[in-house]
């Protein structure tokens, strides 16, 4: 069931939806050839409990013999999403995907952006704008009375249009009270189907787009999810909540 919030709860929706925003930025400022994931996990973990916030992320599960172990998901290249911070150092061309959750007074925001490593190859760049461009395009869609499709088929045909390839065995979700909520809300299918869209609702939309094949696996650690031919891949997200009949980000793009 598709849980409507009051302005209270989500003006308590944007204080997390804030810090994960500031998160992002205080991550992508740091990130750079040379720099660990791990480095860049405790960066944020510090910087949520500073706030008397909770990671989201961290021993999130549905296995508790595989409870994930990092604040942020730290994704590289041909790493999806669900990629764990540890050891390894960024290398100058990379794209590094950073998913970030914080829980705050009882609610909470969700947000993800991808930050070159460095200089990086224009087709990259590429990739990165377009997958920024259709988070963007789908939250136009985001509209009272429109349905939840409206926003997934306004991100599959400006990826898909632009050459490259949009995820489909991951969506976006409803959020607030839980990270995860109903509805579901993918990056593909048909206009006019779906749930339709009411004031009060909170959604998390994030484009995951493909250089390549859309299909993806998991990796033996039961967590990061890569592209199956190897080709990077990129990851924007915003929460947002339908106010008035419009949608409002309440994670700000991170400068």
């Amino acid at each position: 069931m598709v849980q409507l919030k009051s302005k209270r709860e989500i003006e308590l929706m944007r204080e997390s939806s804030r810090i994960v925003a500031e998160v992002l930025r205080l991550v992508g400022a740091e990130v750079k050839p040379g720099v660990t994931t791990l480095e860049l996990d405790r960066l944020a973990e510090e910087y949520i409990r500073s706030f008397e916030a909770v990671p989201a992320f961290k021993g999130y599960g549905s296995s508790k013999h595989n409870l994930f172990p990092g604040t942020l998901c730290t994704s590289v290249d041909s790493e999806v999403v669900h990629g764990i911070p540890g050891r390894r150092m960024l290398k100058e061309g990379e794209i590094l995907s950073v998913d970030v959750g914080v829980k705050k007074d009882g609610y909470y925001g969700d947000g993800a952006w991808s930050f070159p490593v460095g200089e990086i190859s224009e087709e990259k760049e590429r990739l990165l704008r377009v997958t920024e461009e259709a988070l963007y395009r789908g939250i136009e869609k985001a509209i009272e009375g429109n349905r939840v499709h409206d926003i997934s088929h306004a991100v599959q045909e400006y990826v898909e249009i632009n050459g490259f390839s949009i995820v489909r065995d991951l969506v976006g979700h409803g959020v607030g009270k839980e990270l995860h909520e109903e509805p579901s809300v993918p990056n593909f299918g048909d206009p006019g189907t779906g749930v339709r869209l009411k004031t009060g609702m909170t959604l998390a939309i994030e484009p995951m787009v493909n250089y390549g094949t859309w299909k993806v696996r998991v990796l033996a650690d039961g967590w990061t999810i890569v592209t199956q031919d190897g080709m990077p891949s990129a990851h924007f997200e915003h929460t947002i909540a339908i106010v008035n009949g419009k949608p409002e980000i309440l994670t700000q793009v991170p400068n």
